[in-house]
């Protein structure tokens, strides 16, 4: 005796047909001319010159590759080294100002000039003893003779 049990209302599940899907048959081979077939023969082989041709194209791009990967080892290379130079050239000019400075601290143009005057005799030049030269084309002047005395 076993019992049923009726479910009733929006908990009973909904008994919907399953959708209708034809039987499917395997086609059916299609007959396959003689030059489709040959087609096909020569495309799964490779000839010679076409492998020799592919060869060729790889090893060729390859070469582009390394000397491509190689100029930018040595433009890394470069400028790493200039980045070097610019900072030593930094450190140079950093040095110098400072000795410079200090060189230029050590020196007492009064004391000089004092010295010069006092114990050497010397004085300021006179208007008569100034003698201009204009040379246009370089920033010094080379002297070839004696300075004419006045």
């Amino acid at each position: 005796d076993s019992k049923i049990t009726y479910i009733g209302g929006s908990a009973a599940p909904s008994l919907e047909p399953a959708p209708y899907e034809p039987e499917r048959r395997a086609p059916k081979p299609r007959k396959v001319s003689v030059q489709v077939r040959r087609n096909r023969e020569k495309a799964r082989y490779m000839s010679f010159g076409y492998a020799v041709f592919l060869i060729a194209a790889i090893g060729t791009l390859w070469l582009f590759c390394y000397r491509y990967l190689t100029l930018r080892a040595e433009i890394t290379a470069t400028q790493h080294n200039i980045t070097e130079k610019e900072s030593e050239l930094n450190d140079l000019r950093l040095a110098n100002d400072e000795e410079y400075g200090r060189i230029m601290g050590a020196v007492d143009l009064e004391e000089i000039k004092k010295i010069a005057m006092e114990e050497l005799g010397m004085t300021y030049p006179n208007e008569n003893q100034i003698v201009a030269f204009v040379d246009e084309d370089s920033d010094y002047v080379r002297q070839y003779q004696d300075i004419p005395q006045q």
